[in-house]
């Protein structure tokens, strides 16, 4: 059986699922892109080759291979993108919670049932149908749990708004101990700069206080300047709107001290080392087209 742990987004990593680009599938037709920057990129014809994102990936392995992480993947589903493991399942605590995406991706989660079945069946939680919600947009953060979402009316013209506040509810249901606190994100099905498709496309705590943030992407600036006073100004990278488009805020930590980073974030990755942190630099520039980095592509399971 696996024990799940997942207390907060910087404890060691143990365990964790990293998605796979084998199999990828043929570069999409636009009308079937999830995102404004997959789809510029299908039109310039810059879209990812498979080859280049297995390489990326590879990288990532190599790295959690020296840090002796144990490193679960998805099963090969022919023609389907597989990369983001961190939108089909979410740990908190003890417990895995399935996220309810997009239906055409609900095979995705499948590849992975047979970390699922490891798992005590009381820790394993389906949330109702109304809960929209994927694992990008819920970060652990100990006694809290900070969650994106968007609340507009026009929710349902979104394809870009994953996460709802019938799910934030649920989750503040399932964790009552904890302090669950949601932030209303921009949105955009056509301006990649003006779309935060999840909270870790605007927003990560790193370290044991530190985090990092774009300011744009907060629909209300009264929620933006909460996470810089909790954090507090010294201790907050702000990223820039092209540093946001790049997806900066979506790096992945390994430990407290240990960081992976994509190696074209020079003005991060020299803060980072400044503040004392051991940044593992890894080519994923590719895959960060389809509107995702690192944090996008690992599904922890166990942080000591």
């Amino acid at each position: 059986m696996l024990k799940l742990s997942v207390k907060n987004e910087t404890s060691r990593l143990r365990a964790v699922v990293l998605g796979t680009a084998i199999n990828n599938g043929p570069t999409p037709k636009v009308e079937d892109c999830y995102d404004p920057k997959s789809i510029e990129h299908v039109i310039a014809g810059t879209y990812p080759k498979e080859a280049d994102m297995i390489l990326e990936m590879d990288a990532v392995v190599q790295v959690f291979e020296k840090y002796d992480v144990t490193v679960y993947r998805p099963n090969i589903i022919e023609n389907c993108n597989q990369i983001f493991s961190r939108d089909i399942a979410f740990v908190v605590e003890n417990k895995i919670i399935r996220a309810n995406i997009l239906p055409d991706r609900d095979k995705e989660i499948h590849a992975i049932d047979y970390v699922w079945d490891q798992i005590n069946v009381d820790d394993r939680i389906v949330l109702p149908e109304e809960c929209h919600v994927e694992g990008g947009d819920v970060m652990p953060w100990n006694d809290y749990i900070f969650i994106g979402t968007y609340s507009g009316n026009d929710y349902p013209n979104y394809i870009t708004a994953r996460t709802n506040m019938d799910a934030v509810i649920a989750i503040q249901e399932l964790f009552p101990e904890k302090t669950v606190k949601a932030f209303e994100l921009r949105k955009s099905n056509t301006e990649a700069k003006e779309n935060a498709l999840h909270l870790d496309c605007c927003f990560q705590p790193i370290g044991k206080d530190k985090a990092i943030l774009h300011k744009n992407g907060f629909l209300l600036e009264s929620e933006y300047e909460w996470l810089l006073n909790f954090f507090g100004k010294e201790n907050v990278f702000e990223i820039t709107k092209e540093e946001m488009y790049n997806m900066n805020s979506n790096v992945f930590s390994i430990s407290e001290d240990v960081i992976i980073s994509e190696q074209n974030f020079t003005r991060l990755n020299n803060w980072l080392r400044v503040q004392g942190f051991t940044v593992e630099e890894v080519p994923y520039a590719e895959i960060a087209k389809q509107e995702g980095l690192l944090r996008c592509s690992t599904l922890p399971l166990i942080r000591d």
